[in-house]
């Protein structure tokens, strides 16, 4: 295992490269000038340095290359000085968003917090209720409760974020009050009550997705649950006189999990992408309003570096699904 992981660490160089290059290249190709929006007061000379200053001037490769140094050198020290007080990166020049006016990084790790509290607890949650619903929904196969929860999945599948989040936010904020519809977040949670007011303000966007979550894994869960009950071994399970609850719970469940790892490890990357549309809904201030705000303002360092990261958390994660298969499988080994 540890052999096939350092391989396919050093197979993810070219590989992210590669994407680096192809997302460099159609931003390239994409139309529009980030100094449109100058006023027209501005002199033209001033305008030319402002293009200079951005990089603008220099050939193309001249930038891509400065961007790879900059993001995989000088971004790691920064984090490095960051937390051992080091001076690897002083006076070195980083990824600068245009629209920021800083560094692309610090804007980043401002943001990220608001959105893991959003993104990251709704796929727990999503992920956590998924996977009971589609052991018993597969264990009692067309029973009340699996209609109930194939309708639900059905629902919270088809049915788009941005029209649950408003509906939501026409019952429980509009009429009923129970939560607030705009994040907040200036919102600093240091004792009880600031805990309670942020999960109120995170219930309805944590929902939305988790709904959606939820609905995807479930069926995933439920036909493989499906596939491995009337397997042979499971026969031979029950015959040697095991315990219905051991049999479904530690055999079936275990071999059942290994397709619906990879749904929930590539899954990852995609919420982060796919809670752009909730955050503009219920106006959180993450890494998707930055996105939205990034390729509306043109700016191409932020846009570039976010869609990035987008990719680098599915080259990672494929990699920790391939690596959870020889977890939970035995049959499965890679050295």
């Amino acid at each position: 295992m540890l052999t096939f992981t350092i391989r396919r660490l050093l197979l993810a160089i070219p590989t992210l490269l590669f994407i680096a290059l192809v997302i460099f290249s159609l931003l390239k190709l994409a139309p529009g000038d980030p100094t449109a929006n100058v006023p027209l007061t501005v002199p033209p000379e001033v305008k030319a340095k402002m293009r200079e200053a951005l990089g603008l001037g220099q050939p193309n490769y001249v930038q891509f290359y400065k961007w790879l140094v900059q993001f995989f050198i000088i971004e790691p020290q920064v984090m490095i000085d960051h937390f051992f007080g080091t001076d690897f990166a002083d006076g070195k020049l980083r990824v600068i968003s245009w629209q920021w006016r800083g560094p692309v990084m610090d804007v980043v790790v401002q943001r990220l917090p608001q959105t893991l509290w959003v993104v990251g607890l709704s796929y727990v949650v999503g992920a956590l209720i998924a996977i009971p619903i589609g052991v018993i929904s597969a264990y009692k196969q067309y029973s009340w409760f699996d209609q109930i929860g194939t309708f639900i999945s059905m629902i919270g599948f088809s049915v788009p974020t941005f029209f649950t989040g408003l509906l939501l936010i026409v019952i429980f904020s509009v009429y009923l009050g129970w939560f607030p519809s705009i994040y907040d977040t200036t919102l600093v949670v240091n004792d009880w009550p600031s805990f309670v007011k942020q999960l109120k303000q995170i219930a309805m966007p944590v929902f939305v997705l988790a709904l959606y979550n939820a609905a995807q894994i479930s069926r995933f869960m439920r036909a493989s649950m499906l596939d491995n009950l009337n397997q042979d071994y499971v026969r031979t399970a029950r015959a040697k006189g095991l315990s219905e609850k051991v049999v479904v719970l530690v055999h079936v469940l275990r071999n059942s999990m290994i397709p619906v790892v990879t749904v929930i490890a590539l899954g990852v990357p995609g919420v982060f992408g796919g809670a752009i549309i909730t955050e503009q809904v219920f106006k959180v201030n993450g890494i998707g309003d930055m996105l939205i705000k990034a390729i509306e303002a043109n700016d191409l360092p932020t846009v570039q570096t976010l869609t990035f990261i987008f990719a680098f958390l599915i080259v990672i994660f494929n990699l920790i699904a391939d690596i959870l298969y020889g977890i939970l499988d035995p049959r499965i080994r890679y050295d």
